[in-house]
């Protein structure tokens, strides 16, 4: 690998170093508290699970609308020319967003949310044309490697972030409530976000910068009419996915747990900060996450080799059953933490393998088809598990039945996954 090369795939690595940081603080850490501590603190104080619902309301319609870009751009990035383009546009959304959020404060859940969708759709978007440069930037015996090291460059940037950004919380004043006397850190959550912002935008101009616009086809949006494109290529490959009978059935099974994973990744910190978990306690358990997830990701790997992957990820299912029932119970800071070690157990792993599985039960001639499939249906299928939290959640009038409905999605993808038969949907796979 040339010097050159060597430059433009740093480059490369170098903008997942730079959105991480709002996939951490922003995603999972900060902002979920910031929500319910500052941003709906004018609603009643004697219905807390509310604010609570309010979150997973947000994350849904994100999610929703992250999907829908997904599915729309993906056809985008495969047939333009204009990869670098788009993505610039989407990193300028992204990242004024963010910015944006920097000048919320006590009352404002409306502009937090709607800041926060559009955040997280810059944040999606340019997912979509920086992984759809790999191809292009990394020679094909070496992609693999490239993409792990993105991977990588993108856990040690959010977390080291995350890491200034606890400091600050923690260093700088606090904001005292008149009525209950409670301490905010209000300015540190503040510029927490706008740290975010200048990160995500610093770290994104090598990519831009150094990263040449592969060559290709030169359609335009109107050329490609996304829309016709996008429904009929997953209409052609759901088609062709019901032929495999048992990677169709782990589908609908990774669709129900991994929607249960999103929702505790997205929900964790909102639902703490309900019961009354510290928010330096929640942001370190959620970095200890991180710590955790890396060595115990190869862990899974290995264990993968022993008992098979198949049940190496139902052992990842029942770990997490165990958590929301956990969950539902606690009452302390301890307990949180605990819980956050034992996500960091399993949730690199769980999903590392449930790609792999996947992987080897698809054809090799259909491996971009359907993966392609795999990822934009996987968006649409975690709209649903913040949903079912906030709307039970609402309807029970706390938190903690929300938390434990998710218990639904463990089970019933376990349930599922148990009847795929892996040998046959390997031997299908190779025809």
């Amino acid at each position: 690998m040339n010097l050159k090369s060597s430059k433009t795939i740093n480059a490369w690595c170098l903008y997942d170093w730079a959105n991480s940081a709002f996939a951490t603080t922003i995603m999972a850490a900060v902002l979920p508290i910031f929500f319910r501590e500052v941003a709906t603190v004018n609603l009643d104080s004697t219905q807390q699970h509310l604010a609570t619902s309010l979150w997973g309301y947000t994350a849904s319609i994100a999610m929703l609308f992250v999907s829908i870009v997904s599915l729309l751009f993906g056809p985008v990035s495969d047939y333009s020319s204009s990869k670098k383009k788009f993505l610039k546009y989407f990193i300028i959304l992204g990242v004024i967003s963010t910015t944006l959020l920097t000048f919320t404060g006590f009352g404002t859940w409306m502009f937090v949310s709607l800041f926060f969708i559009l955040g997280n759709i810059g944040y999606a978007g340019s997912e979509v044309f920086y992984n759809s440069l790999l191809p292009h930037i990394s020679p094909p015996d070496k992609i693999d490697q490239v993409s792990t090291k993105g991977y990588a460059f993108g856990y040690i940037g959010g977390g080291l972030l995350l890491m200034i950004n606890i400091g600050m919380i923690w260093l700088l004043p606090k904001t005292t409530l008149s009525l209950d006397h409670a301490e905010i850190p209000v300015l540190g959550m503040q510029l927490s976000f706008l740290s975010v912002a200048i990160w995500w935008g610093i770290f994104s101009l090598p990519i831009l910068r150094h990263v040449p616009e592969p060559h290709g086809p030169t359609a335009t949006l109107s050329d490609i009419n996304p829309f016709k494109v996008a429904f009929k290529r997953l209409r052609n490959t759901f088609h062709h996915i019901k032929k495999y009978k048992q990677l169709f059935l782990f589908l609908l099974a990774f669709w129900l747990y991994n929607d249960g994973i999103g929702t505790i990744i997205k929900m964790a910190t909102a639902y703490g900060s309900e019961i009354g978990i510290g928010t330096l306690d929640l942001i370190g358990a959620l970095l200890l996450v991180q710590i955790v997830g890396v060595p115990f990701s190869f862990a899974f790997g290995r264990l993968a080799q022993i008992i098979s992957t198949k049940k190496s990820i139902l052992l990842g299912l029942t770990v997490y059953s165990i958590l929301t029932i956990g969950a539902f119970f606690m009452t302390k800071a301890i307990h949180f933490w605990i819980l956050a070690f034992m996500v960091g157990l399993v949730q690199g792993g769980t999903q590392g393998l449930s790609r792999s599985l996947y992987g080897s039960m698809v054809p090799k001639d259909k491996s971009a088809e359907f993966f392609s499939f795999y990822n934009i249906s996987g968006k649409f299928a975690g709209i649903a598990g913040p949903a079912v939290f906030a709307l039970t959640s609402q309807l029970m009038k706390s938190s903690r039945f929300g938390i434990i409905s998710l218990i639904f999605f463990f089970m019933a993808g376990a349930v599922l996954l148990m009847q795929v038969d892996v040998e046959e949907g390997r031997k299908k796979a190779r025809g």
